[in-house]
């Protein structure tokens, strides 16, 4: 099972807030990922080559608006993604479980 190498963090919150809309412009995009305004053009960018969204520039009275739109295939990119995300935790459940020592330390040095 491959991950789709495209979707990192930064863009699967891109995605992720899209989802949740119908579109949102640049503005209400930042806020809603936290991304500075040179990420979230780069990852808008990377994603819209893909296919994953659409980019729909206008004109509002004299200001310039950039509105950002999920397509059809960046919807299918992100329900796969989901769904290795999920047999990878339904296999981990399945899997027995490896237990512990009380009080062992994974950050612990060996020499």
């Amino acid at each position: 099972m491959e991950f789709d190498p495209l979707l990192t963090p930064p863009r699967l919150a891109v995605l992720g807030a899209l989802v949740a809309a119908d579109s949102l412009t640049f503005s209400a995009l930042k806020a809603s990922t936290g991304l500075q305004d040179g990420n979230l053009h780069v990852h808008a960018a990377k994603l819209a080559d893909a296919g994953y969204l659409s980019i729909m520039k206008s004109t509002r009275g004299r200001r310039d608006v950039t509105v950002f739109r999920l397509t059809d295939r960046g919807l299918d990119a992100l329900r796969r993604h989901a769904r290795q995300l999920q047999n990878l935790l339904s296999a981990s459940a399945r899997a027995p479980s490896v237990r512990r020592p009380r009080g062992s330390d994974d950050a612990q040095v060996w020499s």
